[in-house]
């Protein structure tokens, strides 16, 4: 463990990515409202781990965003089993601290929410490494750009559809106007940010080739 450069590398990556996406899992039963868009405050995270999903993809391959994946998705189960005993443990309540009902109010109701997301994340992220490998092997190492944007604009799209529906959709939350709404509002701003995080992605790769050339040299 830790042997090499580019193992901390990837250990940097995974723990970004699975804090990003359990965090996302926890704030996801918040609803907020932008001007007329309707979206889950959990989008907020999703963008960044997209983006370290892409760093994974350059730099470990396929294979590591898909264990790794899996090992999220697993980690976030985790995250709802503890939630779940949690919310039926009894709370010593004393005035000022958390009763029953607060800590219900807040994890109770985001554990269907955190199952359909898990749901979305899974198909999401296998979706995301296909296309991103397709466009890698048709690009090689040029238009760093394309593979990434492109893999997240449609893995985006699939992952704001899933979770709303599922969420909210399919347990009478919204109305199916309201889901149509919260889903392209979720995911234009997800893309918007994506977008934005273009130039992360050449920051990220210029310093993990260099700190990774940077061993080879002294090797």
């Amino acid at each position: 463990m830790f042997k090499t450069k580019k193992d901390i590398v990837f250990i940097i990556l995974t723990g970004i990515f699975i804090t990003n996406a359990i965090v996302a899992e926890l704030i996801g039963g918040k609803l907020i409202q932008i001007g007329p868009f309707l979206m889950s405050i959990g989008i907020l995270p999703w963008p960044v781990v997209f983006l370290t999903t892409d760093l994974i993809n350059e730099h470990f391959g396929k294979d590591g965003v898909r264990k790794l994946s899996f090992i999220t998705a697993g980690l976030i189960a985790y995250c709802i089993l503890l939630l779940f005993i949690g919310t039926k443990i009894p709370a010593f309540e004393t005035g000022e601290t958390v009763n029953d009902e607060q800590f219900h109010a807040v994890f109770g109701q985001g554990l269907f929410i955190m199952v359909a997301s898990i749901i979305a994340f899974l198909v999401s992220q296998l979706v995301d490494v296909s296309v991103f490998w397709i466009l890698r092997n048709k690009t090689g190492k040029k238009m760093i750009w394309l593979r990434s944007t492109g893999s997240t604009i449609i893995s985006q799209l699939i992952d704001s559809f899933i979770v709303s529906g599922i969420a909210f959709w399919l347990t009478g939350k919204i109305s199916t106007n309201d889901y149509i709404n919260m889903s392209l509002s979720g995911y234009s701003f997800k893309l918007i940010i994506a977008i934005a995080l273009t130039p992360m992605i050449y920051l990220g790769h210029y310093l993990i080739e260099k700190y990774l050339h940077s061993e080879e040299k002294t090797t």
